[in-house]
C-alpha cells in the first residue's frame, strides 16, 4: 500500500463511514411508528426509567471512539482533525468485527478538565466510551476521572487493549518455553499508557517480579526525579529487589522483555544477557525496539511486534471489539481487570494447538477470527460481570456469542453485497 493509493482510496469514498437506517420508512404506517406521532411512546418511557434508552435506542449498541489528536499512532501530536481518519478506522474494526455501531468523535480541546466535562456530556448518546491516541499521563488521568464521574463503562484501548493481547501472546508463550509466568522476570520498557497497561494486567495476572524502565532508568518505590502520581502507583507494586540501573543493567537475566517505547531501545546484546529461551516483545510501532531478524539472531526464542510483515503481531484488533461488545451488551459499573486478564485466555485458547514460537496469537484477518474471536471475548466479558455482581443489564454469555457472531455475519453480507 503506497500513499496515493490510500489517498485515492479514501477520497473516493470520502472516508470509511455512514449511516444506514435500520427501519424502512416507506408507508403512512411506519412513518407514524418511527417518527410522529409513535416516537413520542419511547421518549415518555425512557423520561420515566432512562435506562430504558439502551433498549429503545441506539444507544445500546453504539460506541465512541474519543481523541484529542495528541498522540496519534506513531504519529505524535497532529491534532483532532488529522487524527479523525485512525478514529474512523477504528469504528469500522468495530462494525466488522463485533457488530458495534460505532462513532468517531475528535475533539479540538486540550485542557483536561474541559476535555473530560466534554467527554462527560456525550453520555447520553452512548453505551460505552473508548478513549483512543491521547498524550500521557493525560490520558490515564481522564480515564480514571470518567470513570469516577460517569455512568456508562470506559475502555482505554491503547492502555488494557494493548494489554490483553500481549498477556495472550505471554500465556502461549510460556506453554512453548515450559516456563511459569508468574515465576518469570519481566522487565518492561517505557512507562506510557500500554506500558503501564501492561504491568497493572500482569500484576492482576500473579507476575510478582516485575522491572519497569524509563528514560530515567528503573522505578523503584521512592525513587526521586522523572516521577508522577502514576509511575509511583506502579513503582510501589513492581521491583521487589528494588533493582537499579539503566535498561541494560536491569535486562540481564530477565525472561521477558517488553518494550512500549521507540525504535532502538533494545540492542542485541540485552538478549544475549537474558534467561534461557528470552521471550521478546518488541512493540513500539511502527518502529520496533528491535527488529525481529535482529532479534532472533540474538538469541531470542520469541519474538513479537506490532507490525503486520513479521510473526506474532500483538495487535489490539484481537481484543477491542470483543471487550466493547461484552461493555455494551453487560453494561457493567466498571471495566474490571479480571474481565482483561479472562479475555486474554480466550483469545490465547483460539489457537488450540496451533501456536508455534512463529504463531502464539490469532492472525486477526482469519476467517475463523473475524467470525468468531470478538464473539467469544465478548460472552467472556458478559460472564466476568456477572459473576463479579457489576452487571447492570443481565444477558447470557451463550446468546451474546450467538447474537455478535450472526451481527458479524450480517455485516460481511452487507459488506459482500453493497461495498466490493
Amino acid at each position: 500500500m503506497d500513499n496515493n493509493s490510500s489517498i485515492e482510496a479514501h477520497k473516493k469514498n470520502r472516508g470509511k463511514l455512514g449511516m444506514v437506517g435500520r427501519v424502512p420508512v416507506a408507508t403512512t404506517e411506519e412513518l407514524a411508528t418511527y417518527y410522529t406521532p409513535g416516537v413520542a411512546y419511547p421518549c415518555l418511557a425512557i423520561k420515566e426509567d432512562n435506562s430504558k434508552s439502551f433498549d429503545y435506542t441506539m444507544r445500546g449498541r453504539t460506541a465512541a471512539i474519543v481523541t484529542d489528536g495528541t498522540r496519534v499512532l506513531g504519529l505524535g501530536k497532529i491534532g483532532p482533525v488529522a487524527g479523525m481518519p485512525v478514529m474512523e478506522g477504528k469504528a469500522l474494526l468495530l462494525k466488522k468485527f463485533a457488530g458495534v455501531d460505532a462513532m468517531p468523535i475528535c475533539i479540538d480541546e486540550h485542557d483536561e478538565d474541559r476535555l473530560v466535562g466534554i467527554i462527560k456530556s456525550l453520555e447520553p448518546t452512548l453505551g460505552t466510551i473508548n478513549i483512543e491516541d491521547i498524550e500521557t499521563p493525560k490520558c490515564l488521568n481522564i480515564v480514571t476521572r470518567l470513570r469516577g464521574e460517569m455512568h456508562i463503562p470506559i475502555f482505554h484501548d491503547d492502555s488494557e487493549g494493548v494489554a490483553t493481547v500481549t498477556l495472550a501472546g505471554l500465556i502461549n508463550s510460556m506453554k512453548l518455553s515450559s516456563k511459569k509466568l508468574e515465576r518469570c522476570k519481566i522487565v518492561i520498557n517505557g512507562t506510557g499508557a500500554a506500558g503501564v497497561g501492561i504491568a497493572r494486567l500482569l500484576i492482576h495476572a500473579g507476575v510478582e517480579n516485575i522491572v519497569m524502565v524509563d528514560t530515567a532508568g528503573a522505578l523503584y518505590k521512592g525513587r526521586q526525579g522523572n516521577m508522577n502520581p502514576i509511575k509511583d502507583e506502579i513503582a510501589a507494586k513492581t521491583n521487589i529487589r528494588m533493582e537499579k540501573g539503566d535498561l541494560s543493567d536491569v535486562s540481564r537475566g530477565a525472561d521477558i522483555l517488553i518494550g512500549a517505547s521507540v525504535k532502538g531501545a533494545f540492542t542485541p546484546d540485552m538478549i544475549k544477557s537474558m534467561a534461557e529461551r528470552p521471550i521478546v516483545f518488541a512493540l513500539a510501532n511502527p518502529f520496533p525496539e528491535i527488529d525481529y531478524d535482529e532479534a532472533k539472531m540474538a538469541g531470542a526464542y520469541i519474538v513479537a511486534t506490532g507490525r503486520s510483515d513479521r510473526p506474532n503481531q500483538v495487535n489490539n484488533l484481537l481484543a477491542f471489539p470483543g471487550v466493547i461488545r461484552g461493555l455494551l451488551e453487560s453494561r457493567p459499573t466498571r471495566v474490571d481487570q479480571k474481565m482483561l486478564v479472562d479475555s486474554a485466555k480466550v483469545i490465547a485458547k483460539f489457537l488450540g494447538r496451533d501456536a508455534t514460537t512463529e504463531k502464539i496469537v490469532p492472525n486477526p484477518v482469519d476467517k475463523k477470527a473475524v467470525r468468531g474471536l470478538a464473539a467469544k471475548v465478548a460472552a467472556e466479558v458478559v460472564k466476568v460481570a456477572n459473576e463479579l455482581g457489576i452487571a447492570t443489564a443481565s444477558k447470557d454469555p451463550k446468546e451474546v456469542e450467538a447474537r455478535t457472531r450472526s451481527d458479524v455475519v450480517a455485516y460481511a453480507k452487507y459488506e459482500k453485497r453493497m461495498l466490493k
